[in-house]
This record gives C-alpha cells, sequence and structure tokens, in this order.
C-alpha cells in the first residue's frame, strides 16, 4: 500500500484488473438518486441535460463535499463543457430549482456558499402530491361504478397526457377539471387544436387556451374545417389574401401572427 497526496493507494496485481475494477467500484460508492426524481423531473419542467447537472452537483455534495462548484469543475463532468454548465445552472435558477444560500461549518466557526437543493425537493413533492391526487380520483371514479377503461375515458386520458407533456408537468386537479370541461363541450379535437395554437405561440398558459375555445364557441364554430373557414375569413375582412402553404418554416410565421392577431386582444 503506497500513499499519494496523503491518500492510501492499493498497488493492484498486474493482469488484475476486474478485481481492480471491483474494488474501487465497492470504494467509491454510489450516488443516491431518488426514484420519484427520475421519474418526474420532465414534469417538473427540467430537460435530460438539466438533470445530469444535477447528478453531478448531487454527486460532488454527498461524496467530495463540494458545496459550491464552479462551471469549470462541473464542465469537465460534461459533454457540453463550461458552456453547458453555466447555461444549465442559470436555467435552473430561473426555474427555481436550485438556489444559492450559505453554510455555516462548525468546526472552524466559517460562513460559505453553497447551492440548496431545498427548492428542487420542494417541486418534486407538489408534483408527487399532484400525482396521488389523481390516483384517488381514479380510485374513486372506478368505486363510484364509472367505466376507467371506456373509449371516452381513454380518449381524455390521451387529452390529459398531451398537455402535460405540452406543460411538461402533471396537471392539477383543477387543470383536468377544466381540461374534462373543454372535452364535454366541443370534443377532443378542438380541444387539441387550441392547445396546439397556443404552444405555437408559446402561450403555455390555460387562460388562452380558454380564450381560444371561448372565440370558437361563440362563433359556432364546430370542426377543424371550421375553423380554417372562419380564420381565412378573418384575413379577408383585414384585406390580407390566404397565401398558398409551401415553405413550412415561413407557413408557421404567418400562423403565428393570424393566432396574435384573432385570439389576443
Amino acid at each position: 500500500m503506497a500513499e499519494r497526496n496523503g491518500q492510501a493507494v492499493k498497488q493492484y496485481r498486474e493482469g488484475n484488473i476486474t478485481a481492480a475494477f471491483g474494488t474501487d467500484l465497492f470504494i467509491h460508492g454510489v450516488t443516491f438518486v431518488p426514484s420519484l426524481l427520475l421519474k418526474w423531473y420532465r414534469y417538473m419542467g427540467l430537460t435530460e441535460s438539466e438533470m445530469m447537472l444535477l447528478l453531478h452537483l448531487l454527486r460532488l455534495r454527498t461524496e467530495e463535499k463540494e458545496l459550491y462548484p464552479t462551471a469549470e469543475t462541473l464542465g469537465e463532468l460534461l459533454s457540453g463543457g463550461k458552456a453547458q454548465a453555466e447555461r444549465d445552472l442559470e436555467s435552473l435558477r430561473k426555474k427555481g430549482i436550485i438556489t444559492v444560500t450559505q453554510y455555516f461549518h462548525e468546526e472552524d466557526q466559517a460562513v460559505s456558499e453553497g447551492y440548496d437543493f431545498e427548492p428542487l425537493f420542494e417541486k418534486l413533492s407538489e408534483v408527487w402530491a399532484r400525482s396521488k391526487v389523481h390516483e384517488i380520483e381514479k380510485t374513486q371514479a372506478i368505486l363510484e361504478g364509472g367505466n376507467a377503461s371506456g373509449l371516452e375515458d381513454q380518449e381524455l386520458g390521451r387529452l390529459y397526457d398531451e398537455f402535460a407533456k405540452e406543460f411538461g408537468r402533471l396537471l392539477s386537479p383543477i387543470e383536468a377539471e377544466q381540461v374534462s370541461r373543454w372535452y364535454a363541450d366541443l370534443g377532443s379535437t378542438l380541444v387539441r387544436e387550441a392547445l396546439r395554437r397556443a404552444v405555437l405561440i408559446g402561450k403555455h398558459n390555460f387562460k388562452y387556451i380558454d380564450s381560444i375555445l371561448i372565440e370558437w364557441h361563440k362563433n359556432n364554430v364546430r370542426t377543424i374545417a371550421e375553423v380554417q373557414e372562419y380564420e381565412r375569413k378573418f384575413q379577408q375582412r383585414r384585406g390580407r389574401k390566404p397565401r398558398k402553404m409551401g415553405d413550412v418554416k415561413r407557413d408557421r410565421e404567418r400562423e403565428r401572427a393570424l393566432i396574435k392577431a384573432l385570439y389576443i386582444s
């Protein structure tokens, strides 16, 4: 056994690399990551890149007692380097996933800054709570004689999943109830189309989707063809001739402009 920088270093026997790997695997231990975090990070609005950065932050905290690793240190662990670390750290702060706080070190009576993971687990607990509410409501529906496997319930379930995917999180009970009302009043096709229009211009909120559906309901619009005809007439009233489709990027920009003009007061 030799020493290097004050640490014990084992001298491995030549040719016994498998045993050496197994020993290091055991000595270095594992980083604890909650399964719920891996399961629901998408519903918290986290990207795969941000999730990987979080895993490294947690490992550095538990294994190396690094409270506030630099972007350079983190960049060495990420495929995107320092630039990725800086970008994702800033994004995690803006999303309220991590904050910077002060820590008191009792052994030397010193204070230093470090990353605080409490907001991360607060948001995870919110997603968990919404999931439990959804499970309870589903169970109650079954116990009360509802046919949870019926075609209508399956279609409504798909709508819930599509909203959750676009919003990057599970729906709250109030939001789920709103989607259910829209579905009952106008059907899944129009609800999906309103969601698509809202996402297209970056309006990820229920109030805006509701305004689109109210506009269609008020003007007796009930099908996609009627939506297209309604928007065509709107363009004509503004003195603009509908253009032929062709260039996908340009068509998308025109559609965004139309949606903003028609549905945003």
